[in-house]
């Protein structure tokens, strides 16, 4: 499951006076897909938060717009896990138009594991990094 997929539904609160969706909606969509993505392999982040008290945390955003997205369309957000790393994931990730199959954002992300109580990276717990090793 090295790619995996969400769709999005744009609603008009995702857009600007011009029915054009705000830019920084994109990072939300491709949260939610990385969201989904971990819950999809079986890690839910609030049980991650009790045990083992880690979270994630966005520590760079690339970005390139290359079609704007519009009220009513809808889409399909990727997510592509690129790099495992001892205390961080980096994704590629992609918004689809899907009318058309557009390719309309494009994106790497990198999140870090994060330990709860002190807020400094820490390790990938173990169980998270074997199921992964499968994926890359």
């Amino acid at each position: 499951m090295n790619e995996f997929r969400i769709p999005v539904q744009i609603y008009y609160e995702d857009t600007d006076a011009g029915g054009v969706v705000y830019y920084a909606n994109y990072l939300r969509f491709m949260e939610r897909a990385r969201t989904e993505w971990l819950r999809a392999l079986g890690f839910e982040q609030d049980a991650l938060l009790r045990d083992p008290g880690v979270m994630f945390a966005v520590t760079r955003v690339e970005v390139d717009y290359r079609l704007p997205a519009r009220f009513n369309d809808r889409l399909s957000v990727v997510a592509r896990l690129r790099q495992l790393g001892r205390a961080s994931l980096t994704f590629e990730q992609e918004v689809w138009r899907e009318s058309g199959a557009q390719l309309l954002v494009t994106g790497v992300v990198r999140v870090a594991c994060v330990d709860l109580n002190r807020l400094r990276p820490t390790a990938l717990p173990k169980q998270i990094v074997e199921k992964l090793r499968d994926v890359i």
